[in-house]
């Protein structure tokens, strides 16, 4: 048992690059390509592939932002921990508050995935047991070691990609089934002649929240041995691995349905998409595959949520006394872990939609916030200029923040309400423990700690 007199407990320092980018894969969800399918066909008519290209090439850009900065702070505190120290302690506070929005929901959304697909499964279970359930299995798995986390997550996600590829198997077998529709493998859906950049734009607004993901990796800094050389890695191969399936699954999905007029709910198109191709078998089978990713998702999220609650607790910014504890025993933020289990269980009250709106703000302001970080901390404060300088640390993410913006116009004006309120909740707490910005938030040594 830990005694006043003993060192702080830390996280673990055991998760190598195959973990990381399966943790990432995870809270990305690979079939998450399916969930947008019928929106995204109807909103770009057709060419849902083209849009994941474009979406990937704009996302691209900000993740050479979370990697320049990982590289500077390898700890915990991804966005939060960037922005303090490149642009300013209070906005800082602000990011990492409105952050929170992003990594606190996403663990409820994924319950209420969970509960949504069993009771379709299982109309005679209460909704409720369901969201129990799933927010004490996300809970326990993640008291325990990050490795015990990482290898379910390889399973999960591995099936997954299963469910992906059986889906593009039975495509192509459809489309090869008879020599008369050979011609179906067309390059269409990545181009034709009527093609809407605008609504090539917006469906990339609406898939750019598809590689939410490639972010979340960078709060596991603290848990491998080399975080400058293995988080950055791990964030572009997260990235341009959801991309391939993304774009992969996209085009063979648009080869065969290439409208949603045969749809009839085009919002939630996976299932009727599953059946037509492969009967009642291959739908249980997609239902699966569509569980395993709340359940991978989830675990993912949650473990970074309450990492990111750890480095906000561990400078004092929240409470240290129950941010910044670590167990001991499991090396793990567990207060943390518990929190975030027990905010999960509002998903008895909320619905997806409302969480959704929390997210897409969240998400927004960090990646705002990483891109103006680079030039911050690089440009300005660190002075690496010349070409090589102006183009790596001002133009890169000036273009990322370009593409960020676009999303922004793009929000539904609830999102923008929900998140402003909670912003505002943000700055009352942050004049209150700055005594009105008469004193800073409280300052650690990144390297001291982390290292």
């Amino acid at each position: 048992m830990q005694t006043l007199t003993d060192p702080p407990a830390t996280l673990r320092k055991s998760l190598k690059l195959r973990h990381i980018v399966i943790l990432g894969l995870g809270y990305m969800t690979p079939t998450t390509v399916f969930d947008t399918y019928g929106i995204v066909t109807d909103t770009t008519s057709g060419h849902v592939p083209a849009a994941y290209i474009v979406t990937l090439i704009a996302i691209l850009f900000t993740a050479a932002c979370y990697g320049h900065m990982v590289r500077a702070f390898p700890v915990a505190g991804s966005a939060y921990t960037y922005s303090r120290t490149a642009l300013n302690p209070h906005v800082g506070f602000m990011v990492g508050w409105i952050a929170l929005l992003d990594y606190i929901f996403l663990p409820m959304i994924n319950v209420l995935l969970t509960r949504i697909y069993l009771e379709a499964a299982f109309p005679g279970v209460p909704g409720w047991i369901w969201i129990v359930v799933m927010a004490g299995l996300l809970t326990v798995v993640n008291l325990w070691s990050n490795n015990v986390v990482a290898n379910l997550n390889t399973f999960l996600v591995f099936f997954q990609i299963l469910v992906v590829s059986i889906f593009s198997v039975l495509v192509i077998q459809r489309l090869t089934a008879d020599p008369a529709d050979s011609a179906a493998f067309t390059l269409t859906p990545f181009f034709s002649p009527d093609m809407s950049m605008g609504a090539l734009l917006g469906g990339a607004a609406i898939l750019c929240f598809s590689f939410l993901g490639f972010d979340a990796v960078t709060t596991y800094a603290e848990e491998t041995p080399d975080p400058q050389k293995t988080i950055p890695r791990a964030i572009y191969l997260v990235a341009a691995m959801g991309g391939l399936i993304f774009i992969t699954a996209g085009y063979l999905a648009s080869l065969l349905f290439p409208d949603v007029s045969q749809f009839s709910d085009p919002e939630s198109a996976s299932p009727e998409m599953a059946y037509i191709l492969g009967g009642s078998l291959f739908q249980s089978i997609f239902l699966a595959g569509a569980l395993s990713s709340t359940v991978a998702s989830g675990i993912a999220s949650h473990m970074s949520a309450s990492r990111l609650l750890f480095a906000m607790g561990r400078e004092n910014v929240l409470p240290k006394k129950w941010f910044g504890y670590v167990s001991p025993r499991f090396q793990t933020p567990m207060i943390n872990v518990l929190l975030i289990g027990a905010f999960s269980l509002t998903a008895l009250a909320l619905d997806l939609a409302t969480a959704i709106q929390f997210i897409n703000f969240g998400a927004l302001t960090a990646f705002t916030a990483v891109n103006l970080s680079v030039i911050g901390y690089y440009y300005i404060q660190q002075k690496q200029r010349g070409l090589a300088g102006t183009l790596k640390y001002v133009v890169v993410p000036l273009v990322g923040t370009s593409f960020i913006a676009f999303l922004w116009s793009n929000l539904e004006m609830p999102s923008l309400i929900l998140g402003f309120v909670w912003s505002g909740l943000g700055l009352i707490y942050l004049l209150v423990n700055t005594r009105m910005f008469s004193r800073k938030p409280p300052v650690m040594d990144y390297y001291e700690e982390a290292i």
